[in-house]
């Protein structure tokens, strides 16, 4: 929800941080279904278009998939996204474009999917994105990481996706 002006996660922002009366909004910039409830059907299934889950063309190994420490230290401020939105609706791209521009939080998870090492789906993720309201409506106007209430940086995890995708066709 907002709060006192900032998308955040209510169960972890200190009343002793809100100097006056309080004020409590609905996440903004999305429908809303009952007092603070916002509807987040449509955010949900952006995150669903960018397959998160774990690609793999060869057969699956007798235990696990492996991974190194380094690999994995690679996924290190990804995966603790829970998915709170306050990321995408504090993002005016996602405001003006949201029904095309996937949004911080999604496109966070992207790359998250993309540098995993035992994903076998790297080109096809990429391909998927390539389109210019998916990933280029993104203008790195820091809103997300700011707000983020866990700290990281989904403008970083853009840009990083944007990388890749000129050292494809380089």
């Amino acid at each position: 929800m907002n709060i006192d002006g900032q998308n955040t996660l209510a169960c972890i922002f200190g009343m002793d941080e809100i100097k006056g009366d309080v004020k409590i909004y609905p996440l903004p910039h999305m429908p809303v279904v009952k007092d603070l409830i916002p509807d987040l059907t449509h955010f949900y299934a952006q995150h669903a278009s960018i397959m998160p889950w774990l690609e793999t063309k060869t057969n699956a190994p007798a235990k696990e998939w492996k991974q190194s420490i380094e690999d994995r230290k690679k996924l290190d401020g990804l995966y603790e996204c829970v998915m709170c939105a306050s990321c995408s609706t504090s993002c005016p791209s996602y405001w003006w474009n949201g029904d095309r521009y996937l949004g911080p939080a999604a496109l966070l998870h992207a790359y998250r999917w993309i540098i995993d090492s035992r994903d076998e789906a790297t080109g096809e993720r990429l391909d998927d994105l390539e389109d210019p309201y998916k990933l280029y409506r993104c203008h790195t106007i820091m809103n997300c990481a700011k707000t983020c209430p866990k700290g990281l940086n989904p403008a970083k995890a853009i840009g990083e996706i944007k990388k890749l995708m000129v050292q494809r066709t380089l």
